[in-house]
């Protein structure tokens, strides 16, 4: 029987952790949640989870930034992700050096949550250290930065080489211009630019061209997925350039 991943909430509001346990619960997760700075810090360091999802703000003199450091003391890696209203570049630096994994602003979309936990949990995942990535046909050595399709050697610069890594460690996962923007350029906000679009154009003529089944796949109003489903079977056939 597979093992069900289990998940600690760290929440004190009340409708917030009921829409995350929910989802999560829904997603098949085994879900704990508390709504304490005390208590929480107790159930992270006392039990073994998966993964944390964790509120910044807690009630009760200790803080998910506390929470966090004492995981980190104790040598506990596990995968911790905040969730907070604090949204500013400078709250976010302060949460991500804090220790924490990942770090998502309020108000959220459940989708968004859940597939940045999906990332984690891959990334945190036995073999995940692996040198080579392979998405079908494609390959990118992490050791020497090459990357092929078949027999075809792949040049990519290096912005190109960072999306590239992301889409294929995400395989078959929803990626949004957030998720993309945050871990590929840096940035903590939106510049309302058509940077993603461009780069996603300019990987998709090197990766996709005159090959017969698509890797790259847009997913208008939603963000882009890397996968050999074969066009229109998963992804409503949306194939347009950026």
């Amino acid at each position: 029987m597979e093992k069900r991943v289990r998940c600690l909430v760290i929440e004190d509001e009340a409708e917030t952790s009921n829409y995350i346990c929910k989802g999560l619960r829904e997603a098949g997760y085994l879900v704990t949640a508390c709504a304490t700075g005390p208590d929480g810090l107790d159930y992270a360091i006392g039990e073994d989870w998966d993964i944390i999802v964790l509120d910044r703000m807690l009630p009760g003199r200790i803080d998910g930034l506390s929470i966090v450091d004492k995981l980190r003391a104790l040598g506990k890696h596990t995968p911790v992700i905040i969730v907070s209203a604090l949204s500013t570049i400078d709250a976010r630096v302060t949460g991500l050096r804090g220790g924490a994994d990942d770090y998502l602003p309020k108000p959220f979309a459940f989708s968004e949550l859940l597939a940045r936990v999906e990332a984690l949990l891959r990334r945190s995942a036995p073999g995940a250290d692996s040198t080579q990535l392979q998405v079908a046909d494609l390959k990118l050595d992490l050791r020497t930065m090459r990357v092929t399709r078949g027999p075809k050697v792949i040049t990519l610069q290096p912005r190109e080489y960072r999306l590239l890594e992301y889409l294929m460690r995400n395989e078959n996962q929803v990626v949004t211009r957030t998720m993309l923007l945050e871990s590929v350029w840096d940035y903590h906000f939106d510049p309302q630019t058509n940077v993603i679009d461009v780069q996603i154009s300019r990987l998709r003529a090197k990766v996709d061209k005159d090959f017969p089944v698509m890797l790259i796949h847009t997913l208008r109003g939603v963000g882009y997925r890397m996968g050999a489903t074969a066009p229109g079977e998963d992804d409503g056939g949306e194939r347009a350039l950026g």
